[in-house]
């Protein structure tokens, strides 16, 4: 694509590292063995199935979850964009890749087995890209529809010492992107035409039969599939936050089983998996655990504690999972502590505090702020006796009755209620708690001040 297609666009590269973590949510799960329940049941987000087989199961579409599988999705987004700008889109999905095991005979044929050694039968997946483009004018002249397909592949590789050998098949993939726009009722405040983005893909591939088993029919889906869009010389409006000339707009858009989020205001990526504008990928993150939704740190702590037979046999499951398990073992004890925790502004730099940060309000202060119970003056540092309301309180604190605690903070919410921040006086564990900020939350109407002044 030439310097100014979607490889170019600001933000594309960020919005591609979080595309390549939906391309494998859930592609092979810890352990990353083969005889794993959670493998044996793949594949979850953004399946496409072929038209006929998706109908026969009922699989019409609708609803924004890509969890839910039909054989077409479709975004729509808000551009301002001038007539002249060109749509670049890349659909991009896994394309399954079966891989079977065959034994060697004594008359020197071949049969499938289910091992060979230690080379298992087992469904890899590659992915694939394809590009689309149009005007602006061509899609205001009406909708466009680009036919898109993915060859298939098969090839066979002895195994060392002649024991047998591998063999990769790929089923061909037929494709549809259907492209159109609609102009809005509103502009921009510059008066810049405000347009609704459709992108409608589908797989049109026309088999196997209705009766043919999901495990089957996979082979002949698109997975993980979502869309990068960028218009260079345009720009994306958020559905999520958008602002006030567009919200009206923003709620005509449909979405089915993929939506869109910004990379920056000139990258679109539309997702089967839920996500927030601008997202990124940790920094502190070493690669893909396959899995988003799991702590970094656990989930390298849990695969580095695999005896020596997992391991082999993980290695034996999947190319990735053997890269999975060398990069953890190969991590220092420095990488691992880089995956504890971090502290990160989320403040644009030098721009305003959130509304929700203590700095946003000079005026309350949870270290300072004095509250009156019972006509009692109440701040950091007093002593209090609780006494949980009997009714809308959590279950638990009917065991704290009568407990003595200590004010570590008096907080205001976003409805202006006050809140006690305390630790129990008599919890062994109170100096740790002090030390994380771990406390337990009480109104100060279920509070006993025992003294006017701080301990």
């Amino acid at each position: 694509m030439d310097a100014n297609g979607i490889d170019a666009a600001p933000g594309f590269r960020a919005a591609l590292a979080v595309a390549d973590a939906v391309l494998y949510e859930g592609y092979l799960l810890y352990p990353y063995r083969r005889s794993s329940p959670k493998n044996q049941v793949r594949w979850q987000f953004g399946v496409l199935l072929p038209e006929p087989w998706a109908r026969a199961h009922g699989l019409e579409g609708g609803g924004v979850a890509g969890s839910a599988e039909s054989w077409w999705q479709q975004t729509e987004c808000l551009l301002v964009a001038p007539a002249d700008a060109v749509v670049h889109g890349r659909v991009r999905f896994l394309q399954l890749r079966r891989r079977t095991s065959e034994e060697r005979l004594p008359d020197g044929g071949h049969r499938e087995a289910d091992r060979v050694g230690e080379a298992l039968s087992f469904d890899e997946a590659v992915p694939r890209e394809l590009d689309v483009r149009a005007s602006v004018a061509e899609l205001r002249a009406g909708e466009k529809q680009l036919d898109l397909r993915v060859p298939g592949f098969e090839t066979v590789t002895p195994l060392p010492g002649s024991a047998g050998r591998t063999r990769w098949r790929e089923w061909p993939l037929r494709a549809r992107a259907r492209l159109s726009l609609t102009p809005c009722e509103s502009s921009a405040p510059d008066g810049s035409a405000l347009f609704r983005l459709r992108v409608r893909i589908e797989n049109a591939g026309r088999g196997p039969s209705p009766e043919t088993p999901r495990e089957e029919t996979l082979r002949h889906a698109l997975i993980a599939c979502h869309t990068l869009l960028t218009v260079p010389g345009g720009r994306f409006v958020s559905l999520l936050e958008p602002p006030d000339w567009a919200r009206e707009a923003a709620r005509g858009c449909v979405n089915a089983h993929t939506y869109p989020v910004l990379s920056g205001d000139q990258v679109v990526l539309s997702s089967p998996i839920l996500l927030y504008d601008n997202p990124r990928v940790a920094p502190e993150s070493p690669g893909d655990l396959h899995d988003a939704a799991e702590i970094d740190e656990i989930l390298s702590l849990r695969t580095l504690t695999l005896t020596d037979a997992e391991k082999r046999e993980a290695r034996a499951t999947d190319p990735r999972a053997a890269a999975i398990l060398d990069r953890v073992e190969a991590m220092t004890p420095e990488d691992l502590a880089r995956l504890h925790g971090a502290t990160r502004d989320p403040r644009p730099a030098g721009g305003p505090a959130p509304w929700w940060h203590p700095e946003a309000d000079a005026s309350v202060s949870p270290a300072t702020d004095v509250v009156e119970v019972d006509g009692t003056p109440v701040r950091k540092g007093s002593r209090v006796r609780l006494r949980p309301r009997l009714r809308g309180s959590d279950p638990q604190d009917m065991f704290l009755d009568g407990r003595t605690a200590l004010v570590e903070a008096v907080l205001l919410d976003v409805d202006g209620a006050r809140h006690l921040a305390v630790t129990l006086e008599d919890d062994p564990a109170a100096e740790l708690n002090q030390w994380y900020g771990r406390y337990r939350y009480f109104a100060p109407e279920e509070t006993e001040p025992l003294d006017g002044e701080p301990a």
